[in-house]
């Protein structure tokens, strides 16, 4: 594998230390700088992870959190997955290898804590700090063990992030399994002597929220695990901790994350993962189990001693776990609640909540982290003067479209619980929603977010993300900078996605699929698929509907194409990550454009609106093929129903039930025969494909066949028995008829196959004449003697005849031929305008004689 593969945190999210010695002060690298301590063959004083086809061992402290030892079970199959060797796990009370993996947090690993008093080890720059975790290969750190790879945390997320930031430096990608991206075989795994520090995240509460997740990831997961439970979850969460976050808001739909599944909330908590609940649904309570357990209005005027009650069960189920409590009200469905709402109601609602939480906790309210969500109304009143207790973190939110509504006073007084930021990658409601594909630039991320940090909006980053699929991309972006916001600049951006891309899909691809993965989203950035019809670009302005259109199917061809080249390793990863959203948008694209040319023919009874109705078709059965692509097909069906969000068919902001093709109309085409059309001549010539006669005339034994798509355009046509010669008494012909705006000398180009002279080198002849007028009998082949000519290379033989046509009007040209095997494409006539081409010109239009 190409070095630049592990160049993981290149572009990514932490402040790395290195430090050649423990006790050396650390010093910090730039943003774009990665830690680099994996190496693939043995260096001074590295340590072995896998050496010579064995495997260190990892200890972990017997105090420790038992979601550390979970996420070592993670650790080591990560380090399975690139040498097919699992390092066993032990515990610290257990008899020591030589070379042991020492894993654990300070204060809660007995060896770690020893390796301290020892001054083996030094911890002064990561002791009582958020989220702080060092790497350290450690020599003769015990009796008897020669040396030790210390992976040691601040806290249970510090020790988490130790393990999984080295299993992204030895190649496993947070994306393995959400999105199949694969890993690269090593034989030998070591990691380089010396110590490496992640700093703290500069926000501190970093995670995503699933919602709008119907049809398509509640059918999946309803299939594949049962439900959203806590299967489901144990992926999700993995997820998130793999990517650095730390937060979270459980998918909604009819859902409740504690009620659905006991077992959720306790995982979640094991794990580190921090939860909530969304703006719309106070103290730990979803909105779904008050529509089961709740009774009465949701109306605290009205029913305010059942909401408390229902309040407080949420309290005291989730009061032990590590969760930030949502506080307010809005109203029942995610709806404004009425509009005589007061802000002295909604203020007493608060603090009526902060008293439940204080009397289930049993501790001050302030010391139980708090969320008011400043979301749509909710921003009105705090405008309008509400306020609630200064220890709680205000959440404010964009306009659901990712342009963020506001921000902090910078020199307003310092608000003591915060403020967070709800952006969105996905939205239901007006004025469409926008839940289908992945329509989120990084670079409009960046700018909004980059905003939001700079106002001091550090307490909180959640994001709504759909189905989770098909955000990965911009998921792996918005948590990668809420690590560290500063990291980032106009400049760098384009290095992430590269990063990014050869993170997924190796070295040798990242820069074409960087160049895919940029210009798609900026694409989709412009217009939604949801709202992208035929009105949307303008078909007459500067051709500005079909450029977009080929700028988008150029890209999906590109994308097509490195599908092609990329190892099979990584091509349901790609397909997943880069295809798929491209050649699936392109087709939208595609369609629409079809649907505005359709209706700009039809208006002038032009029949080539049919043409463009038959595209609109095709495109919309391709769409869905290209689903049961997604679903069946990539990763073996593992993903099947993720792509069912529906994206075509809508009529108002909410989707349709069902997908409805685009409507059309087709010119009717009355049935005249050949013999009543005739070809006009436009801009100073007449072109004609050979299958569009008049008339074909032939005899009892012979006939005119077409032989279709035969030839450089359309079909060709020639006369069948091929071994049937006309008598010098048969008339056997095609003719045209043609309808000259102009008169004059002009020439006639008959385009015909490069059929070889086969008869003794007699020659294949035709003859050319209008309305019955003197014959021009051309051989086209009677001098040929085995040489090699232009006709075979360019797969055609043009032979030329000059014709005086002395009025306007219709003319008849007559192509009589001589012997079997000429097979005519294409006949042109010069009337003072054609001009050269490879193909020749296309084809001139038909009028009813």
């Amino acid at each position: 594998m190409n070095k630049k593969l592990f160049e993981l945190f290149k572009g990514a999210t932490v402040c790395l230390v290195f430090v050649q010695f423990a006790l050396f002060a650390p010093l910090c690298t730039t943003a774009q700088d990665r830690m680099d301590y994996i190496a693939f063959s043995e260096e001074g004083g590295s340590f072995g992870l896998i050496e010579n086809g064995l495997p260190a061992t990892v200890i972990l402290g017997n105090n420790d959190f038992p979601g550390i030892k979970t996420v070592a079970e993670w650790f080591v199959n990560d380090i399975n997955r690139i040498t097919g060797h699992t390092p066993a796990i032990s515990s610290a009370d257990s008899s020591l290898p030589e070379e042991i993996i020492l894993v654990g947090t300070l204060g809660k690993n007995e060896l770690i804590d020893q390796l301290i008093r020892s001054g083996k080890i030094e911890v002064a720059d990561i002791d009582g700090q958020w989220e702080c975790s060092f790497t350290q290969v450690v020599e003769n750190p015990f009796p008897g063990v020669k040396k030790a790879l210390v992976l040691a945390g601040s806290d249970k997320r510090g020790t988490i992030y130790a393990m999984l930031n080295l299993s992204r430096e030895m190649g496993v990608s947070p994306w393995y399994w959400w999105a199949d991206v694969p890993v690269e075989k090593k034989d030998q795994l070591y990691v380089k002597a010396g110590r490496w520090v992640t700093e703290s995240p500069k926000v501190k509460y970093r995670g995503i929220f699933l919602n709008d997740e119907e049809p398509a990831l509640g059918n999946w997961a309803r299939e594949k695990f049962g439900g959203i439970n806590h299967k489901f979850y144990a992926h999700v969460f993995e997820l998130i901790l793999r990517l650095r976050g730390n937060f979270m808001w459980p998918a909604m739909w009819g859902k409740a994350f504690y009620d659905d599944d006991p077992a959720n909330g306790p995982l979640a908590d094991k794990l580190g993962i921090v939860m909530s609940t969304s703006h719309h649904e106070p103290l730990g309570r979803a909105q779904a189990e008050w529509h089961k357990y709740g009774s009465g209005p949701w109306d605290y005027t009205k029913n305010k001693d059942v909401l408390s009650d229902f309040w407080q069960k949420g309290m005291e189920r989730n009061k032990d776990w590590e969760t930030i409590v949502t506080v307010g009200m809005r109203g029942d469905g995610d709806e404004a609640m009425s509009e005589g709402t007061n802000i002295a109601l909604l203020e007493n609602i608060v603090k009526d909540q902060r008293k439940i939480i204080s009397d289930v906790t049993g501790k001050k309210p302030e010391e139980t982290p708090q969320v008011w969500a400043l979301y749509k109304e909710v921003q009105d009143y705090y405008d309008n003067g509400m306020r609630v207790p200064d220890d709680v973190t205000l959440l404010l939110c964009d306009d659901n479209w990712g342009d963020v509504r506001k921000l902090p006073d910078v020199n307003a007084p310092k608000h003591e619980g915060g403020f967070g930021m709800y952006y969105h990658f996905d939205y239901v409601g007006g004025p469409r929603n926008y839940k289908w594909i992945n329509v989120t630039q990084i670079q409009r991320v960046w700018e909004q977010m980059n905003l939001t940090y700079s106002h001091g909006v550090d307490r909180i980053w959640v994001v709504n993300v759909g189905d989770l699929k098909p955000m990965e991309y911009p998921i792996s972006f918005f948590l990668d900078m809420a690590w560290d916001p500063t990291q980032f600049n106009p400049n760098n951006l384009k290095d992430y996605i590269k990063n990014w891309s050869a993170e997924q899909f190796g070295e040798n691809y990242a820069d074409e699929a960087a160049r895919i993965l940029n210009q798609y989203t900026k694409f989709n950035h412009r217009v939604t698929p949801e709202l992208l019809n035929a009105r949307t670009y303008s078909l007459e302005n500067y051709n500005e509907f079909e450029h977009v259109r080929n700028e988008y199917r150029d890209l999906a061809f590109d994308a097509l194409r490195l599908y092609n080249l990329i190892p099979n390793a990584y091509k349901d990863a790609f397909d997943q990550l880069v295809l798929f959203p491209t050649n699936a948008t392109a087709n939208l694209y595609e369609m629409y454009y079809a649907v505005a040319k359709n209706k700009q023919l039809i208006a002038n009874n032009d029949i080539e609106a049919n043409y463009w109705a038959d595209v609109v078709e095709t495109c919309f059965k391709r769409d869905s093929a290209l689903t049961v692509h997604y679903n069946q097909q990539i990763a073996g069906g593992k993903w099947n129903h993720m792509m069912d969000q529906i994206r075509i068919g809508y009529t108002y902001w909410q989707e349709p039930r069902q997908a409805k093709m685009p409507a059309v109309e087709r010119v009717e085409i009355p049935e005249v025969l050949n013999e009543k059309m005739a070809f006009i001549e436009a801009d100073g010539y007449v072109s004609i494909e050979a299958e569009n006669y008049q008339t074909a005339k032939g005899t009892e034994s012979i006939s005119w066949e077409v032989i279709p798509d035969l030839g450089k355009t359309a079909s060709a046509v020639t006369t069948f028995p091929q071994n049937a010669y006309p008598a010098d008494d048969e008339e056997v012909y095609l003719e045209y008829a043609v309808d000259f705006t102009s008169t004059g000398d002009f020439e006639v180009q008959v385009l015909v196959s490069p059929t070889l002279n086969f008869n003794a080198n007699k020659g294949l002849r035709y003859a050319v004449s209008f309305d019955g007028g003197p014959e021009q009998v051309v051989n086209i082949n009677g001098k040929y003697r085995g040489e090699l000519g232009p006709w075979q290379a360019n797969r055609i033989i043009k032979k030329i005849t000059n014709h005086k046509i002395n009025k306007e009007g219709i003319h008849h040209l007559r192509i009589r031929v001589l012997e079997p095997g000429i097979v005519f494409q294409k006949i042109m006539i010069n009337t003072g305008g054609l001009k050269p081409s490879y193909l020749g010109a296309p084809e001139s239009k038909q009028v009813k004689l």
